[in-house]
Formats: C-alpha cells, structure tokens, sequence
C-alpha cells in the first residue's frame, strides 16, 4: 500500500480546479489584452511595427506554431508534462498540455511584413505596419 507522507490538502486541490476552469473559460486575448493564460503576452506597439512578446520558458521552438489569417494572430503549441504518468505529485503550478493564444490585430498591420524569433524563453513577433498608416512630415509647397 503506497502512502504518502504529505496528506492530500483539499483547499489546494479546490484552487487548482479553480485555475484548470478559470483557464478553460477565459476570453481569448485581444489588442486590447483581455484574458489571460500560457503563454503570458504582452502587446505594444511603436510608430513603425506592432510588437507581441509571448512568455514561454522551456519551450523547444519547434513545439510552438505562429499562424496569421485575416488579421487574427495565433500562437499555439504544446508543453510536455513534467512529470512521468506514475510520480506522485504534490504540487504541480507548472502549466502542461496544448495552448492557443490569439490576438486581433490592427487594421494597420502588414501581413506580408511578420518576423517571430525565439531566443530565451520569449518569442518575439514583430508586424510592420503598412507605410500609408506611418506618420510623416509633409512639406508645405
């Protein structure tokens, strides 16, 4: 008979079902940053490019997928567990299993213009937006 030395602790279970649901349920991400979930984002922006950061440690760049359709931006992949099917485990907090973040993009973001890079746990996303939508000096004749 296997027993554990730390008793199952009812509360932590409840607020683990609670965050399993709250991320189940919660809106899908936006330019306006609604919602939340893995992997964390953040959304910004400079004159010339629209910028997503995307938080996401211990990640093989080959696990994630960066889809553009009609404006809308998905990040999704997969973290693998991180433990083995038969551990015993107490507290687990790290997030595993297949995600999906999407965010709507501007009306001025450049589709043909899109770099993603990962270096260090953060993938970057830079769009450009489109050279009509950038300001300028106009000379006055």
């Amino acid at each position: 008979m296997n027993r554990s030395f730390f008793p199952r602790d009812l509360f932590a279970e409840m607020d683990r079902l609670q965050r399993d649901m709250q991320q189940a349920l919660d809106p899908t991400s936006s330019i306006r940053g609604l919602g939340r979930g893995f992997p964390a984002l953040n959304v910004g922006g400079t004159p010339e490019s629209l910028e997503i950061y995307a938080f996401a440690p211990g990640l093989d760049p080959d696990a994630l997928e960066v889809n553009l359709d009609r404006g809308i931006l998905t990040i999704a992949g997969q973290r693998s567990p991180s433990f083995s099917e038969d551990a015993a485990v107490h507290i687990n907090e790290r997030f595993d299993g297949h995600f999906r973040r999407v965010v709507a993009l501007s009306e001025d973001a450049d589709p043909d213009k899109l770099q993603a890079t990962y270096r260090d746990g953060v993938l970057r996303i830079t769009v450009q937006r489109r050279a009509a939508s950038q300001p300028r000096r106009i000379d006055i004749q």
